[in-house]
């Protein structure tokens, strides 16, 4: 780093930790992204300028569902081991988030003292950020649908992420879901070294492939795939009967694993965290004792008591998402739940994705579902339709206030069972806010 470097980093940093601590003490947000904005105004270069100083290197989280609840696994093993480690932990996973993060443990010279960053990356703009960051590990989780008004179809992403991990990271691990026919092509079209991971738990197949399914068919020649058996979506075990492409094997045995919070897609991030680790040159005796200690993020599975009722919170934000969290749902005894689907810019503005879910399985089985959000009336028109039988046990109440909705909930809610809140990014933001009384943004 040149002196001009060091003196525009010096300077971009002192401003930006000023700015940070104006707007936390005047208590106008986290200070998440306008700190980073500022720093990349006055030294374009500070992303890698900040990259450069982490000593054994970045770890890249991408990935449409996973990525806070993964990094902060993975950051937990890293730090029972003894490592510094730096983290966008408030989920802010754009340019400007990334850097504020690392500015975060930078001291007022812009001088980074630390072994590892974990930053999660929205899936956009991977191929934007590997050449400055030149990461030691890139972890990719998965690909769905997911707010089709910004990203696109996930053939699109993937074939931008190949594209660039194979021209800008050439030094880069890469460890990727086996289980996810997309992900799996790209590890094996990559030149670098390439870990997978993923199930091999034939007892936990779905029973029929779901309405939210998105690559059910060759990513190689286009032919529709043979599947085994499938685990969510179209993560499976998969084969073609036309080219030969099919699931490369994960390293781990995924039977031989616990695994944090409730649901196969947890199951996944633990997964994905252990492997990486692994590759880290983590020992597995400290990963396994970390795991049963792992708490949830903020509305990741995150357990509440609420006047004595607890409140299990379950972020729903695209098909797949929610299908797996009214999966823990259908298979609890717990009959109350509530679901708060907003349209906020960072829930995406279509809404339609509604109609992929599998809400039947949530009606049919009967109870109290209650209904809120900006979109209030969209949500219960979908439930609506999914009572085909006209159950006589289930309920369905509309409140359009989201306090009188969580009230209602908490009400139907018995002593000895559990309260789902199903919510959107935002709703669950302010359904937290409601609850605890402390705000996140």
């Amino acid at each position: 780093m040149n002196v001009i470097s060091r003196i525009r980093l010096g300077l971009a940093v002192s401003i930006a930790k000023s700015v940070t601590t104006l707007v936390r003490s005047l208590k106008l947000g986290a200070a998440s992204v306008l700190p980073g904005a500022i720093a990349r105004k006055i030294a374009p270069q500070v992303l890698e300028l900040l990259s450069q100083q982490v000593q054994q290197g970045v770890i890249l989280i991408a990935g449409t569902n996973g990525k806070t609840t993964t990094s902060l696994l993975l950051r937990e093993i890293l730090q029972r081991k003894g490592f510094r480690v730096a983290h966008n932990s408030t989920g802010a996973n754009l340019e400007n988030g990334l850097v504020t993060a690392l500015m975060e443990s930078a001291d007022s010279f812009g001088g980074l003292k630390v072994d590892y960053a974990i930053l999660e990356v929205d899936e956009n703009i991977v191929p934007k950020v590997l050449a400055p960051i030149q990461p030691l590990a890139i972890l990719c989780l998965n690909l769905f649908r997911d707010q089709l008004d910004r990203y696109g179809e996930v053939d699109t992403i993937s074939k931008r992420w190949t594209k660039a991990i194979s021209t800008d990271a050439p030094n880069t691990t890469v460890i990727t879901n086996g289980d996810d026919p997309t992900l799996c092509y790209l590890g094996q079209q990559l030149s670098q070294n390439v870990i997978f991971f993923g199930l091999n738990e034939p007892s936990k197949y779905l029973k029929a492939i779901p309405h939210a399914v998105d690559s059910i068919y060759c990513p190689s020649c286009g032919h529709s795939l043979d599947y085994e058996g499938v685990y969510l979506s179209h993560l499976g075990n998969f084969s073609c009967p036309q080219c030969g492409f099919q699931r490369s094997q994960p390293q781990l045995d995924s039977s031989q694993w616990s695994q944090i919070l409730v649901g196969i897609y947890n199951k996944y991030n633990t997964l994905a965290a252990a492997t990486a680790a692994i590759a880290l040159g983590v020992d597995e005796k400290t990963i396994r004792e970390t795991i049963p200690t792992f708490q949830a993020a903020f509305g990741r599975a995150e357990e509440l008591n609420i006047n004595g009722k607890q409140v299990r919170i379950l972020l729903s934000k695209n098909p797949v998402g929610t299908n797996e969290t009214i999966r823990v749902v259908t298979e609890s005894e717990d009959k109350t739940t509530l679901l708060v689907l907003n349209d906020r810019v960072q829930d995406g503005e279509d809404v339609s994705w509604i109609w992929d879910v599998d809400t039947e399985p949530l009606v049919e089985r009967g109870g109290t579902l209650i209904v809120s959000g900006d979109r209030v009336y969209d949500m219960a028109l979908r439930l609506r339709y999914s009572d085909t039988n006209v159950n006589p046990n289930f309920q369905l109440i509309v409140k359009e206030d989201l306090r009188e909705a969580i009230n209602t909930a908490l009400e139907y809610t018995p002593a000895n069972q559990t309260l789902h809140i199903l919510p959107t990014y935002t709703a669950m933001l302010d359904v937290r806010e409601i609850l605890t009384g402390k705000k996140i943004r």
